[in-house]
Formats: structure tokens, sequence, C-alpha cells
């Protein structure tokens, strides 16, 4: 161990450290005592680097769930997701039985431009055969990834091409989308569904409401399930889009930082029509920032379930190494005063565990088992109770039916044999599904998943290790023939068609049917809610 190790642990410790040592200088000399006789007096070596790494974990699993370290070498990674761009050939691929499959060429990206698409097989990257050598996502990402303006050559098998396809792919900036799905789900209501808040996010959310607005859009269904979050600064300008001038939106507090108020300004593309939002146990933070201002203005209807409950703010510290923590510094409140956090008491552990054991409480399937950790109340503009202390709650509830669930269904889709099956399947029959089917609305309306495809699938699953189960397979065939049915249509067309698909038949979650529903019935008028 040397004088290094000292030198790199006391600064990241002391930062997250900081109120312990402006009140008590004598904590921070015991940590430089005990590193000091680490250094020359322990038994054995010690490695300096995963001794630091443990070190900073296990001071932050003291704070809150949501501080976390991040390691150096994992940083790019992590923040990727919401710079909303990356640097490689911009493909989507599966792999399906030690062979690449493409998936999608991502629309305006190198691979799209030169001509590769859906269904093609990249046989050699560089010279390197990589069909049939085991390779993983990583290894073909390590392989197709690299900085803008660098080059690497591909081989790719095309269905009905005699030989090998060369493309010599020069790499780019590759957008990531936020915005998943944006259709028109009646001839009057638009759907747009949100699956992160990044960096691009408006530019992509204000380009599709554009679009949906010039078709006939009057009112708008906001998916937000799933929504882990991502910028407060992107949920703030989302909410914005929906209400008027000098509205609070979110206002954020901590020990070390005073209240800071957030407003709408004057200008917002979607003001007027009405608006549902879509959240479930998956929506955090970012998209309960949006859900809670929008109910507590009585903007929208809330529909689905309970959201996580996040409602830490966090901000990146980076350490000497090029290493970084995520420390939380404030929390955020909904306009009425609200927190939505739930409690972290029990540990992390728990605070995790407890997203999963809702189930198990019967709260996913019944509103009546939902117990609000905070009982304070609060009111919405229209003087309607609402809580905090553990998610947004929805106005209207929408439980999951869990009775088309069986283990053959939770096995073929572990085990990826959906997913291959599908993919598989497209690709042999995707000139005659296309000619067939001109648009996503179409395939929904006219395509059934007969007994060979079934029978097909099956088979897929034995390959993979998954035992026929006929008992289990009647009793999600509802389930299973749909989401194949939507990942068909996702390798045909793109992401949007899947929800476009599932969405309408969806028989475990009809949140996306209730959204409808309640924009035809008489709720928003009975809430007293925005009208049109």
């Amino acid at each position: 161990m040397t004088l290094h190790f000292r030198q790199a642990l006391l600064p990241a410790l002391l930062f997250v450290c900081i109120r312990t040592s402006a009140q008590d200088p004598v904590s921070v000399s015991k940590l430089d005592a005990l590193l000091y006789h680490i250094d020359r007096m322990y038994v054995d070596s010690v490695n300096d680097k995963e001794l630091v790494d443990k070190a900073i974990i296990s001071i932050l699993e003291e704070l809150d769930p949501h501080s976390i370290y991040i390691p150096k070498e994992e940083l790019d990674e992590v923040n990727e997701p919401l710079k909303g761009n990356f640097e490689g050939v911009g493909i989507q691929f599966n792999i399906v039985r030690d062979t690449i499959y493409v998936v999608d060429a991502i629309a305006g990206g190198p691979s799209e431009r030169l001509g590769i698409r859906a269904g093609d097989r990249i046989i050699r990257i560089d010279g390197e055969t990589v069909a049939g050598v085991n390779f993983k996502n990583s290894d073909v990402m390590k392989r197709l990834r690299g900085k803008k303006g660098t080059k690497v050559d591909v081989n790719v098998l095309r269905r009905r091409e005699p030989e090998l396809l060369e493309f010599s792919i020069t790499r780019d900036k590759i957008p990531i989308y936020s915005v998943e799905a944006a259709f028109m789900a009646t001839p009057s209501i638009g759907y747009i569904k949100v699956s992160r808040f990044s960096a691009t996010t408006m530019k992509e959310f204000r380009d599709k409401l554009d679009e949906l607005k010039r078709q006939g859009m009057q009112d708008l269904v906001l998916d937000l399930q799933g929504n882990g979050g991502g910028y407060l600064r992107t949920a703030i300008e989302m909410s914005d889009e929906f209400l008027g001038d000098k509205k609070l939106v979110v206002y954020t507090e901590g020990r070390s930082t005073p209240r800071e108020d957030t407003y709408s300004t004057t200008e917002g593309r979607f003001e007027k029509g009405r608006l549902v939002l879509m959240v479930d146990e998956g929506s955090a933070s970012a998209s309960e920032i949006v859900s809670g201002a929008i109910q507590d203005w009585d903007r929208g209807l809330i529909v689905g379930r309970r959201t996580f409950g996040k409602g830490l703010v966090q901000r990146p510290v980076m350490l000497p190494d090029g290493s970084a923590v995520r420390l939380t510094v404030s929390r955020y409140y909904t306009p009425s005063g609200r927190c939505i956090q739930k409690s972290y008491e029990e540990g992390v552990e728990a605070y995790q565990r407890e997203k999963a054991e809702r189930l198990g409480k019967g709260e996913l399937t019944s509103a009546d088992s939902i117990h609000q950790q905070d009982t304070a109340r609060y009111y919405t503009m229209r003087k309607r109770v609402v809580y905090g202390g553990g998610g947004i709650m929805p106005d209207v509830f929408v439980p999951i039916d869990t009775s088309l669930s069986s283990d053959y269904f939770g096995q073929i889709v572990r085990k990826g044999s959906l997913n291959t099956f599908a993919l598989t399947y497209t690709d042999e029959n995707r000139a005659n599904l296309l000619q067939r089917y001109r648009s996503p609305d179409q395939f929904r309306k006219e395509f059934k998943v007969d007994v060979n495809v079934t029978n097909g699938l099956v088979a897929q699953g034995e390959r993979d290790g998954v035992k026929p189960d006929a008992a289990g397979l009647e009793r999600s065939k509802p389930l299973v023939d749909l989401r194949l049915k939507a990942l068909i249509a996702r390798d045909l067309w793109d992401t949007s068609a899947y929800w476009q698909v599932i969405n309408p038949e969806n028989p475990v979650d009809r949140s996306f049917q209730r959204a409808l529903e309640v924009l035809k019935d008489d709720t928003f008028q009975r809430l007293g809610m925005t009208e049109r």
C-alpha cells in the first residue's frame, strides 16, 4: 500500500462526511489515523482501489438508497441513456442461435444510410467471424461502438442474396430515443409513450406532439408506465407544456440547499386539450414530478397504479480519479406541498424489495389494499384530497390481471424464446407480411396467430430447453398470442408498432383501455377537470 491510497481515499470519504467534519473535526482525524496505520502496519498487501471503492459504497449505504457511487470505467455507460446519444454504427440487434440479427437500423444513423436493414445477419466484423462463435451482446457492442469518424467493416448475409454483402460503416453519433411510441389511438385521441427523461426528450416529445396535432389530436394519453425518471429539468419542461403561465411545477429543498420554486412559463404546446397520464409502480422520480404537477393543478387524470415513490434529488459529484457519486442533496415537493418519497428507514434492501412486495400485499390488484405511509392530507386546486409519502396515487385505479400467467409463459419469456421466434418468423416472412399488411393498424386488426405459428413457438421453446406444457400454454394463450403479435409488429416496423398492437387488447394491464374510456365518459366533468 502506498501514500497514494490515503490521498485517494480521504477526499472521497470527506465529501460524503461534510456534515460530520463541519460539526466534529475529530471524525476526520480518526479516518486519517486509520488509513495511516493500515498503510504503515497492516499484515497483508491491500488492493488500494478495491478498498477505496468499498469504503465509499459503505458510507453511501448509510445515507439513502439513491446516493450511489459510479466507478470511472462505468461512468459513460451509466450516463449514456440520459445524454440521448452514443457513438457507433446505429443498429439494434439480437443474438439468435449464435447469429447476430439486425432488429432495426436506427433512422438517420450510418447503418441505415448505407442500406443495412432489419433481418440482416452480421457474419464478420473487421474480418473476424462473429457467427457461430458464442458471442455475447457486450462482445458485439465492443466491436461496433467507437469514436465518431472511425470505420468498421461488416459482412452481412441477407435473405435471397447469394453472396455476403460488404459494408464499410463510418461511426457517428447515434440518438437514443426516449419517446418509444406516438400514434393516433382514435381519430381525436393521441398517444405518446416516454421511456425516460433525457437531454433530448423534449425535442422528441414536441416533434411528436406537433405531428399528432396535425393529424387531428384533441386529447392526449401520455404513457409514463415503467419510466424510471431522468433529468429534473426535462420533467419541468414537459410539465410546462401542459400548464398555464406562472403555475408552480415543483419545489426542492434540502438541509444545505434553500427552497427553490420552479414555475411554468407562458407558452405550452398542449394547455387546452384533455390529458390522461398512465403510471404504474415503475414510474419514478421525474415521472412523479410530471404526475404530481398535473394532478395538483387538476390539469389531467392519472390512470393506473401507485407510482414508485422517489422524491429525492441527486447531484453528480466528480471524484479525483474520474469516478463520481450521485449524492442526494434535496427533496422535491409537488405544488400542493407533498413529498412523495417512500420510507427507507428499514434499509436499502427493504426499500428495493417494497416494489416487488406490492403484488403479494394485493396492492396491484385492489385499491383497497393500498395504505398511504403519510396520512397528512393535501389538496389539489379544486380541493380534491391527495396524499404524500409513498408515490402518486392515481385518480383512476387499474388493477393488473394475474389470471393469465403460467410457469410456461414465464419460461419462454425468460429463455428468450418468444423474442427469438418472433424475430426468425418475421425474417422468414417479411416480404409477404409487408405486402399483406400496409400499416401497424391493419396488422393489428387482421393478423391472427394460427396453429402453425403457435407450434413454431413451442418448438423454439423446446430448442431453448423449455418443456412443452399444453395446460400452461392454454392458460396463457391470449397473452402469448398478443405478445408474439406485438413483437412481430416491432420487427416489421418499429417500437411504436409494438405498443400500437399491444395496448388496445392488453389483458394484463387495461390502463390504456381505461384511459380511452375516461376520455369518453363523464369522469372529467364529474371531477370538475379542465375541459378542452
